[in-house]
């Protein structure tokens, strides 16, 4: 009989205390209590403080932590290092350091042990690890560091995505102690082309750093394998650096995160990241008027919506203003399209026009419909320009002291990792921050890599040739992935149980998560794998200022409880929609399309997204 399981660790119950000094060593000594949900730090001398400032960590705005040594023979101390990145008083995030110096024990051993117990714990509470009941706690209580593989599409957005990739992604993930190759891709449908090459063995995660496009392409092309049922296992994760960051912005809702844009996006999703965690992703399966084949993450877009999205192409170095730059023109230029959208309601038992293979998908893991309320193995190919763990030439002043004119003491990772040390300006956050991604001091250890570098500058120099591509590629068509059991062609009727609307509509949006971009929530209770498409349409009849209204609610997902009588939404498991206008605009994922009937099946928890662990409604650290 297995045991029972554990109980749930109390936010409040000390895991670790201790007594900690500081760095340099003539500051204040610290207590520091670790529990399951922050770091605790109260001053113990010279005087203790009446109310703490910054005494508080909270693991949600953790990055990663190590364990440090001095450079000096003679000090026989091990230091403790967390790297945080807590929101300032404007709101923004930070990068900040707290080194505290473990010197309990009179040799160096002993104090190295008790700060790798320390990184140890903090590390498998950041990870979801389990901590033994009574047994020792050692590094070895620690996996293997997984190795993620990030595309980057370095003219992403506004052209700042490898610059953002720089600045704020790579030290991040290095703090976390993550292991990794970078790729930048050089042309339209080029990610899509690596993974259908990849020996998907050697990677535990791929991770897109752009917008939505570079997902759309990663995922079609995992699907298109021969050993699709596999690939598409293989977790994949979004990294916001484009105009669109639709799948981000749901993914910094499901952490707990609230509302945000920019580098704020990114550096919540980049935390997220870091903690690791996975959970089923609904797929859409597209089957367009030529027979071909798509997989959609994210929506299906006929009408206003693919209209502003395609004729704001042009404004793409707006970055996500290009967005409300395009409503403001589409608002002036209203169009209405006549067609006809079929559905299969949630709620209905389906009657399948094709035989289900006996090992089919599993049904959805709810049945109801969710009315929102108010409110064979592949050959390995190489990789192109990439980059392991790359050293970035960043300056490193030399550490000096306010109260002395020595130099104070370099630390470096235990291990011989690289090291940095930076200018002591007399705050409290430590100013020594080892960062695996910098070059080491003249005559300081080089070894010790998360990972071996592969020769090869990334930079994008204006000479290098390469077009600049925008987010939205052509679409990728998928060759491979599971039948659509719950369709028939799409030049037959449909089966019994089918909703059929036709009319006039000014748009139609089949979507799957709850985020139509960072700042819009277009299906507030949607999940990533509650097996449903959300399907919202706008019926024609309604005014500007109306329309105007819905969108603009639709920042906080309360455009349902404005009453519109032209608004209407229904959850589905199958769709399909006929266009019975000559001219107009389809898109999937934000990707046009070719202009006919097309219809989609959601296919429950295809794909598996690295999101991080699940946040609190409403709490943001």
């Amino acid at each position: 009989m297995a045991p029972p399981p554990l109980p749930a660790l109390a936010a409040s119950t000390p895991l670790l205390h201790g007594e900690f000094g500081s760095y340099p060593a003539r500051g204040p000594r610290f207590a520091l209590t670790l529990t399951s949900q922050a770091l605790h730090i109260q001053r113990l001398r010279p005087k203790p403080e009446a109310r703490p400032r910054g005494g508080l960590v909270l693991l949600a705005e953790v990055s990663g932590c190590c364990t440090l040594r001095s450079r000096s023979p003679s000090d026989s101390a091990a230091y403790f290092c967390v790297y945080t990145y807590p929101r300032g008083r404007r709101g923004g995030r930070r990068r900040a350091t707290r080194t505290f110096r473990a010197d309990g024990a009179a040799t160096y051993e002993e104090n190295r042990a008790e700060a790798q117990r320390w990184a140890t714990v903090l590390t498998c509470l950041l990870r979801g690890l389990p901590l033994p009941g009574d047994g020792e706690i050692t590094s070895h209580l620690l996996p293997k560091p997984p190795r993620l593989l990030l595309l980057v599409n370095p003219f992403g957005g506004r052209g700042l995505a490898w610059q953002w990739c720089k600045s704020h992604v790579l030290p991040m993930i290095s703090e976390a102690g993550l292991s990794f190759n970078l790729i930048q891709t050089e042309r339209q449908n080029h990610a899509r082309e690596l993974v259908q090459g990849l020996s998907l063995s050697e990677w535990d995660g791929i991770i897109t750093v752009s917008g939505d496009g570079l997902l759309y392409e990663v995922l079609n092309g995992l699907l298109s394998r021969p050993d699709w049922e596999e690939a598409v296992k293989t977790p994949v994760g979004i990294l916001p650096c484009g105009s669109g960051n639709a799948l981000a912005g749901a993914v910094n809702q499901h952490g707990g995160f609230e509302q945000a844009l920019g580098i704020d996006l990114l550096l919540n999703c980049s935390l997220l990241l870091c903690r690791g965690g996975c959970r089923p992703l609904d797929l859409l399966s597209v089957t367009l008027a030529s027979g071909s084949r798509c997989f959609s993450f994210l929506s299906v877009a006929w009408g206003f919506v693919s209209d502003v999205d395609i004729q704001s192409e042009r404004f793409r170095a707006l970055g996500s203003a290009r967005f409300t730059l395009g409503t403001v023109l589409g608002l002036a230029t209203l169009h209405t399209y006549r067609g006809r959208l079929s559905y299969l309601p949630a709620t209905m038992e389906p009657v399948s026009p094709i035989p289900i293979p006996a090992h089919g998908l599993s049904r959805a893991k709810s049945e109801l419909t969710l009315t929102p309320v108010p409110a064979p193995p592949v050959p390995h190919s190489p990789l192109h320009r990439s980059v392991s763990d790359l050293p970035l030439p960043l300056p490193q002043p030399a550490l000096t002291s306010p109260d002395s004119p020595e130099p104070l003491p370099i630390l470096f990772l235990n291990g011989g990792g690289p090291e940095l040390a930076r200018d002591w300006s007399g705050a409290r956050d430590v100013p020594l921050s080892p960062d695996p991604l910098l070059p080491s001091p003249p005559g300081s250890p080089k070894s010790g890599l998360l990972s071996p570098i592969t020769k090869g500058l990334p930079e994008m120099p204006a000479s290098s040739g390469l077009t600049p591509i925008p987010d939205g590629d052509p679409v990728a068509i998928s060759t491979g992935g599971p039948p659509d059991h719950l369709l028939p062609p799409l030049d037959t009727p449909l089966p019994p149980g089918w909703v059929i609307l036709e009319g006039d509509f000014v748009l139609m949006l089949a979507i799957s998560p709850s985020h139509l971009g960072a700042d819009l929530v277009a299906a507030p209770h949607a999940r990533f794998d509650d097996g449903l498409v959300h399907l919202c349409w706008v019926r024609g009849g309604i005014s500007r200022a109306a329309l105007l209204r819905l969108f603009l609610a639709m920042e906080n997902g309360s455009h349902f409880s404005l009453g519109c009588p032209q608004l209407g939404y229904a959850a589905a498991r199958a769709f399909r929609l006929e266009p019975l206008t000559t001219r107009g605009v389809l898109t999937v994922d934000g990707e046009q399309v070719e202009y006919g009937p097309l219809q989609a099946q959601v296919h429950p928890g295809l794909g598996t997204l690295l999101t991080g662990p699940p946040g609190c409604p409403g709490w943001e650290p």
